[in-house]
């Protein structure tokens, strides 16, 4: 069901970027906002994982680093029947993570210092079994698509003021509206995707790690920490919040329109009944020394 409604969602944004563009210049301008957008995507597709990383000033975890995070990477990447996603950590005291990447072949997994600081090994193994879970469902692909979508509906609809085509179509008051809504509704399907993909990735996540309350005791310790310390490459770069396993910006309470994740207590309820329910495989046990909590004097790199 999940895939029937992001592809049903996709189609919409398609179909929605075409419409402005066929107000402004009509069947000529449908098919040139088309050629542009795929050839945004496609810029976007390739180097979506670099741009991402490299926003966040992300550092690469080599193989061997103390605290064991490319072995547990590792392990719950063959339970996923993945390659090893290369394995990046971002200094900043807010827990978080997120995936990225066009395919399993090219995909990258990044874990913030407050998360591997203020977590449990149980629970960052379920944290990282949830990104992994993305890859697998090829949601960072979607999500990038999705993203470049709702930027060129803005950036066309803005340059609706200057084409004759759409005020003879509308009228200077719709131009304006358009100006307004389609790039509200390009937001809202874009959040809605991201939405769908966050369940469908706990409940994936939670069959590769074979324990859903890992993760449900992780997405209430993240939501607790976004919700006090403030992510500054994220506050930066606001386009990146629905890639991140909570809202970096600080999450919102309650599913509404506007909220790029679902509330952090629905998605905490399905994983308990998941638990409950025992419908979750147990996987192989996850190996690497336990990470080390917060204050207890530990360096800042995972790998020192």
């Amino acid at each position: 069901m999940g895939y029937a409604k992001t592809a049903i969602l996709m189609a919409a944004m398609t179909a929605l970027f075409m419409g402005v563009g066929y107000l402004i210049g009509g069947t000529g301008g449908a098919l040139i906002a088309l050629v542009v957008a795929a050839g945004m995507n496609a810029f976007s597709w390739w180097n979506s994982d670099r741009m991402v990383l490299r926003m966040h000033n992300a550092q690469p975890i080599p193989p061997g680093d103390r605290m064991g995070l490319h072995d547990m990477t590792a392990e719950l990447a063959r339970n996923a029947g993945l390659p090893m996603p290369k394995l990046y950590y971002i200094d900043t005291a807010q827990p978080n993570a997120f995936a990225t990447g066009r395919n399993p072949e090219n995909a990258a997994v990044a874990v913030t210092a407050g998360l591997v600081r203020s977590l449990s090994r149980e629970e960052v193994a379920g944290v990282i079994a949830h990104e992994l879970a993305h890859i697998r469902n090829h949601d960072t692909a979607i999500m990038t698509v999705t993203a470049t979508f709702a930027g060129a509906i803005s950036m066309l609809a803005n340059f609706a003021l200057f084409f004759g085509g759409s005020r003879e179509r509308l009228g200077l008051v719709g131009t304006i509206a358009m100006m307004i809504l389609a790039p509200l509704a390009a937001a809202l399907v874009q959040m809605a995707i991201s939405r769908t993909r966050e369940y469908a990735a706990d409940k994936a996540g939670a069959e590769i790690c074979g324990q859903p309350m890992w993760l449900a005791s992780a997405l209430e310790k993240i939501a607790s920490g976004a919700a006090r310390i403030d992510n500054h490459a994220a506050e930066r770069n606001p386009a990146t919040a629905h890639m991140f396993i909570i809202n970096p910006l600080h999450a919102h309470k309650h599913d509404s329109l506007f909220a790029t994740h679902p509330a952090t207590e629905n998605r905490v309820a399905a994983l308990r009944e998941l638990a409950g329910g025992g419908t979750a495989p147990r996987a192989q046990p996850v190996s690497g020394s336990r990470i080390p909590r917060a204050g207890r004097g530990q360096r800042k790199g995972p790998w020192s």
